[in-house]
């Protein structure tokens, strides 16, 4: 088939790279604008759209997809179908309606669970068992369209949302293509999804991701993966704010208040409603990440201090 691959950051890549192996004709990548990035703020270009770039691939970058321009030059490619993997953007009715099989998504999670814009870090965070990814025609409403094909993913007990969004890139990959493939020889079948079962996964915030320590150790936990490596978990000590990487709750350690600090010559742990957690990477403002027992040494805690 004729296609334009529609999609943004690095996990879109193990689906371009995907497309390219299978025979379909890659037309162009639709991706979002060039942003800042870096202390400079120099324009980068998308991970999706380097690797279009690489290729020699027309590149495709609206405002919005509904501007007029990017439609006529659709219209004017004329494509099949157009796969999408995480592009960031409404796709208005106007340009679902150009192309003769519409949009089919990639999403990251089992639909209909998880719908919006950070499935993933919303199963890790609710401590969900298995996932997956779905494929999916891509419609109006919110990631609510007719499902072509699923995989499911078990998350494990330290998977990190980056960790586990890795995994899923690659193996949905696969399925996207084995969609593209049935759509081509007509055999595919759209199922409605079900009307039970929604839950919505929006975008995580800063706030999101402050650590509560008046939770469990099991809450913490899952916070913090659900929080790596974006939008970055954190706390404060001494009025300063400090990145956290995974922690590791610790069943058998003395129980701490929520948020006190205990330093040990080969750990650092922080209390929680229930047993602590030990700390593992720390990142204070302005600072190389280090482990927690370095930056504890370098901090000298006083017994007592907590983590608000």
């Amino acid at each position: 088939m004729r296609l334009i691959f529609a999609g943004t950051p690095a996990v879109a890549v193990p689906s371009l790279d995907a497309i390219a192996a299978s025979g379909h004709e890659l037309l162009a990548v639709v991706t979002r604008p060039d942003a800042p990035a870096g202390r400079g703020r120099r324009l980068v270009r998308s991970p999706a759209g380097a690797w279009a770039d690489e290729r020699g691939i027309e590149v495709l970058t609206p405002e919005r997809p509904r501007d007029p321009e990017f439609q006529e030059r659709l219209r004017g490619l004329a494509p099949d179908c157009v796969p999408v993997v995480a592009y960031g953007a409404l796709v208005p009715p106007t340009a679902l309606e150009i192309p003769k099989h519409g949009w089919v998504n990639l999403h990251f999670s089992l639909l209909p669970a998880w719908r919006g814009a950070a499935p993933v870090q919303h199963a890790v965070l609710h401590g969900d068992e298995v996932t997956g990814a779905s494929v999916f025609e891509l419609e109006a409403g919110l990631d609510t369209g007719p499902v072509y094909g699923t995989l499911t993913e078990q998350i494990r007990f330290n998977d990190t949302s980056g960790a586990l969004l890795e995994r899923l890139a690659v193996e949905g990959a696969g399925l996207l293509v084995a969609v593209l493939d049935a759509i081509e020889a007509g055999t595919a079948r759209a199922h409605p999804q079900p009307h039970d079962g929604v839950s919505l996964a929006p975008k995580l915030t800063v706030e999101d991701a402050r650590v509560r320590w008046t939770d469990p150790a099991f809450a913490v936990d899952r916070r913090i993966r659900a929080c790596t490596p974006a939008p970055g978990a954190w706390t404060t000590l001494r009025d300063e704010r400090l990145k956290l990487g995974p922690v590791r709750p610790v069943a058998n350690a003395p129980a701490l208040p929520p948020g006190e600090l205990l330093v040990e010559r080969k750990q650092v742990l922080a209390g929680t409603a229930t047993t602590p957690v030990q700390l593992g990477e720390v990142r204070a403002a302005g600072k190389k990440a280090m482990s927690a027992t370095d930056w504890a040494r370098g901090m000298r805690i006083e017994a007592g201090e907590r983590l608000a």
